[in-house]
């Protein structure tokens, strides 16, 4: 009966998906592309931005050349460069502070996902100045334009830049939650590759993997579209074909761009598709744990494939037959099978660990409460899972 409730939730969700106010981030794309962003900013009459990103992004220099060009077009900026990794509720609250106070017009996330799911947070406590983020969590509740909200990410994986949603941390409760609204997506993206030419390889390794997850969740769930099905075809592709070769050479400018590409549709495809039950536990892990969310992703994202069985030979299939790794005389079953396989070896070729470690089994009855309050009943898997079958999987993934 609750799986009935889930699905017909679901159903009323996709069918509401098609009225909502969507947008897509307007591109600013290839090498040096940054380098035209200060005229961009200048030409929407904007004369004060609040640029938020990390320490490392600074330490690298990677602002620098977007500065200069503030500088010199009489732009004035500030930098919040606390972020960090899973944004808490104080980095938001700290840099929506500043941004208030030195009467800022515009949110320049530069970095990650971290930095872009910060900026889109402090969007929405500017746009709604009488809600806590803990009330803004969940679906819709922000429903007010942001300020203008540019987009420059410096990593391929999470697809920040073109989504609705904002992934927070409360570091008291250790609870990971996401504010999903179109209002949160970015207005302008800027997709410039030679920002990500200095990704460490562990870090181009994870967040490919995110993106790949990114397309496999949203293909294979009950929500996804004729357009979402090709992003996925397209982002599955891309990631098999140039994530390898961008993780052994990382100045490799083509393999970056097309990496970066397929996070930008990966992005496209989930916020319209939605992602699964990988997602749930992900978040839970990064919460508990600060487990990295590309890294967790890629370790459980075979096993929740082979966990859902029969209810997805047909889309990993379909998988396998775009990646080229299938014969004609494959059954679907085989078909599935060989994709999982493809996407282990990638992982083994990358580095990741087989498991998670460090998961405290005390903590396994909470983690499951929450990670089956996040997927059920929105998240349109193929498979809706018990608490009892998702305590099966952490032990499944638990080192």
């Amino acid at each position: 009966m609750y799986s009935l409730y889930c699905r017909l939730f679901q159903r009323a969700f996709k069918m509401g998906m098609q009225f909502l106010p969507w947008r897509e981030p307007k591109l600013l794309t290839g090498a040096g592309s940054l380098g035209n962003l200060p005229v961009k900013i200048k030409s929407l009459g904007i004369g004060s931005v609040l640029i938020i990103t990390d320490r490392d992004i600074v330490k690298l220099g990677l602002l620098d050349e977007l500065l200069i060009g503030l500088n010199s077009l009489d732009i004035k900026y500030l930098v919040y460069d606390r972020t960090v990794p899973n944004p808490t509720i104080d980095n938001i609250e700290e840099a929506r502070e500043l941004y208030s106070t030195n009467q800022c017009e515009a949110l320049i996330a530069f970095g990650g996902g971290s930095p872009i799911d910060c900026a889109k947070a402090i969007g929405a406590r500017i746009a709604r100045p009488d809600k806590s983020i803990p009330q803004l969590k969940g679906q819709l509740h922000v429903r007010k334009e942001i300020p203008t909200l540019i987009a420059v990410p410096t990593t391929s994986g999470t697809g920040s830049e073109a989504t609705l949603a904002a992934v927070v941390t409360n570091s008291v409760t250790h609870e990971k939650y996401a504010i999903n609204d179109t209002v949160l997506i970015p207005h302008y993206a800027v997709l410039d590759p030679l920002l990500t030419l200095k990704l460490p390889p562990a870090i181009t390794a994870a967040t490919g993997i995110d993106a790949l997850t990114h397309a496999v969740e949203a293909y294979i769930g009950k929500s996804n579209t004729k357009e979402t099905k090709q992003w996925g075809r397209e982002v599955v592709q891309l990631v098999f074909q140039n994530l390898f070769e961008a993780y052994v050479n990382g100045d490799n400018l083509e393999a970056r761009r097309n990496m970066q590409w397929a996070s930008h549709l990966a992005g496209k495809a989930f916020t319209r598709a939605y992602v699964g039950n990988v997602h749930a536990i992900a978040h839970t892990l990064g919460g508990f744990y600060n487990v990295p969310h590309g890294q967790a992703n890629a370790i459980i994202l075979p096993y929740v494939l082979e966990y859902y069985g029969s209810r997805v030979y047909e889309p990993l299939a379909e998988l396998a037959d775009v990646i080229g790794v299938s014969s004609p005389s494959d059954t679907k079953r085989t078909k599935a099978e060989k994709f999982i396989r493809e996407i282990k070896a990638l992982n083994r070729a990358l580095n990741i660990p087989e498991k998670v470690s460090g998961i405290v089994e005390k903590d396994i009855p909470l983690m499951v409460r929450r990670t089956a309050a996040e997927a059920n009943p929105l998240y349109p898997v193929p498979k809706i899972l018990s608490k009892t079958q998702f305590t099966e999987l952490y032990y499944l993934i638990k080192e």
